[in-house]
């Protein structure tokens, strides 16, 4: 019988990049991924809603 109370988010679909990165509380998660990717002269240091 499977467990149906885990749930899995996959990053790579647009809802589950959204609910991973795309949160208030998830800010410094998103700004670490971003800065893991950008070159070092276009590190990010804070985000801002536009």
């Amino acid at each position: 019988m499977r467990d149906l109370t885990k749930r899995y988010v996959n990053p790579l679909t647009d809802f589950g990049f959204k609910k991973l990165f795309g949160t208030e509380p998830n800010k410094d998660l998103l700004i670490d991924f971003l800065n893991q990717i950008l070159p070092k002269r276009h590190q990010i240091k804070e985000l801002r809603e536009a």
